[in-house]
């Protein structure tokens, strides 16, 4: 199953007061604030990195594999989707927790 564009575009819309992006990755798609990688979203699911940022914060998600392979992730419930103050409170604090992105010799 793939993720269906309406959630790229919720996800995108909860998220307008950040600077973020997604872009097809693997047959779902990648998401980053600030350019820095953030997480992934599969199968109309939000899956978070796990980092340093407050773990109260993520209290009300679960660590699960986003595909087979993958790393556990902090995977975000619809309810906390909804919740646009608490994702763009995940989201930023994931970005600050995570190092920023390698420059690329050009």
């Amino acid at each position: 199953m793939s993720t269906h564009p309406d959630t790229i575009a919720f996800i995108e819309e909860q998220l307008g007061g950040l600077p973020i992006r997604t872009r097809p990755m693997f047959g779902e798609y990648g998401i980053y604030c600030d350019d820095v990688f953030v997480g992934v979203i599969c199968d109309d699911r939000l899956f978070l990195k796990r980092s340093k940022a407050d773990p109260e914060l993520f209290a009300q998600t679960s660590l699960e594999a986003a595909y087979s392979g993958a790393s556990p992730s902090h995977a975000v419930p619809r309810f906390l989707l909804e919740d646009a103050d608490w994702l763009t409170r995940a989201v930023r604090a994931t970005a600050e927790a995570l190092p920023p992105p390698k420059k690329r010799k050009g």
